[in-house]
């Protein structure tokens, strides 16, 4: 009741329980918490909490509040602890962090995957967008420009700077930034 990270979640119905996690956030998805600053007076504790959860969870995460200023070898014995037993592992360094981290997870509980994956680029006009924009400087409405003159990325690729200086809102660092990712090679 106490807990500092509960008192930060907002937006999510919470419940208390007696559960071997320390919070479940989705039916299959139970997280453990531990502060470094814990972990490093008790450094057995988790092995015991995890032990408690090995069967009960398809998903099981480990929090891990950064909570020291030297936390190299923690971290590094921490995430093999967590690999070894098949655990996620998150590092945050607040409270607040924390509990948006589960507040997160709680709201994507019924989601698909889909909704984090990323979108894949279907038409040629679409591709092309991707590409010209995946670059420094060039945003959408100059693809969407450049495409309509040039029509394909052979024909602009080809094109020389005082060409693609004549499209509708690329200056001259759009056009040195395009002319040097075009004549450079792969």
């Amino acid at each position: 009741r106490g807990n500092p990270v509960l008192k930060a979640i907002k937006n999510v119905p919470q419940e208390l329980g007696d559960i071997p996690a320390d919070y479940q956030v989705g039916t299959h998805t139970g997280v453990l918490f531990l502060s470094l600053k814990y972990h490093r007076l008790h450094p057995e504790y988790i092995h015991g909490r995890i032990e408690k959860m090995r069967n009960i969870y398809n998903l099981r995460v480990l929090i891990i509040l950064c909570d020291v200023s030297e936390h190299q070898q923690s971290l590094r014995e921490l995430t093999k602890i967590a690999i070894v037993n098949n655990l996620s592992t998150i590092v945050a360094w607040s409270n607040d962090e924390i509990a948006q981290y589960l507040t997160t997870f709680k709201q994507f509980e019924h989601k698909s995957a889909d909704t984090l994956k990323e979108k894949v680029h279907q038409t040629y006009h679409d591709q092309l967008q991707h590409v010209l924009t995946s670059g420094k400087k060039v945003n959408k409405t100059d693809a969407v420009n450049l495409a309509s003159q040039f029509g394909s990325f052979a024909s602009m690729s080809a094109k020389s700077p005082q060409i693609l200086a004549g499209v509708k809102g690329l200056g001259k660092a759009k056009v040195d930034t395009l002319h040097d990712a075009f004549s450079k090679p792969f």
